[in-house]
């Protein structure tokens, strides 16, 4: 059974920074899986904030871009997404996305506070 579990939120001040990780078990991490982070603030809707396709190209949320950096280290089976110079409008619960042979996965999400 493929299981995700975030860790690595917290509260922090506004200009600091977070290392979230998403270690997946159940299956093995491989380079041509999709994996990502969403989040989701209160009241609103999940959204997309990094991933890494199965050609390993990375992308951001254009809001995130140069703030966060996406990683994967498949001997750990890990993803992670370390975010830097964190604003308030970042808060939000975070969740880790993966996604192989067709079915979808997700973590129980961890939560980001950023204080100004």
């Amino acid at each position: 059974q493929v299981q995700l579990v975030e860790s690595g939120g917290g509260l922090v001040q506004a200009g600091g920074s977070l290392n979230l990780s998403c270690e997946i078990s159940g299956t093995t991490l491989t380079n041509n899986d999709y994996s990502g982070w969403f989040r989701q603030a209160p009241g609103k809707q999940r959204e997309w904030v990094a991933s890494m396709n199965s050609r390993g190209f990375i992308d951001y949320r254009g809001s995130v871009v140069g703030r966060f950096t996406f990683l994967r280290d498949s001997a750990l089976n890990t993803v992670y997404l370390q975010m830097n110079d964190l604003q308030p409008e970042d808060t939000a619960v975070y969740f880790c996305q993966y996604v192989k042979w067709g079915r979808t996965y997700w973590g129980q999400g961890t939560q980001v506070t950023v204080s100004s």
